[in-house]
């Protein structure tokens, strides 16, 4: 027959847990914590190699068009974003130029006429990210 130690409190339904059950429970927290924070860098780094596709820049002052082709130049600091809602490299904000909320995205300077740039460097949106 085999001989078992003392059952646990927190087997015995009591308030105290056991210290195995309370290590086991750190563990799991610990873990669950450090996935967290890997999901939000990836998240990061994907709006940021987005960014870097479609713009040639890591942030700052980005030029962007809106889905009615305006072009103007805001704040884009992956990951913080105070003025709009994010989906990816889309961003919904009001646009300055038609005084409209619409999907913008990022785009690359050498890609504009000169028209466009000049256009896009007197529009400029809110100075927060």
């Amino acid at each position: 027959m085999r001989i078992r130690g003392p059952k646990c409190a927190c087997r015995l339904g009591g308030r105290r847990r056991c210290r195995r059950e309370q290590a086991a429970r750190r563990r799991r927290a610990l873990r669950v914590a450090r996935r967290r924070w890997w999901l939000i860098a990836a998240g990061v780094g994907a709006e940021t190699g987005g960014l870097w596709v479609r713009s040639h820049r890591l942030g700052g002052r980005v030029v962007v068009r809106c889905r009615s082709g305006h072009v103007f130049t805001t704040i884009w600091i992956p990951g913080a974003s105070l003025k709009s809602l994010r989906l990816g490299w889309w961003r919904f904000q009001r646009c300055p130029v038609g005084g409209h909320w619409a999907w913008v995205t990022p785009v690359r300077e050498s890609e504009l006429s000169d028209a466009e740039r000049r256009s896009a460097l007197e529009h400029r949106d809110l100075p927060i990210p």
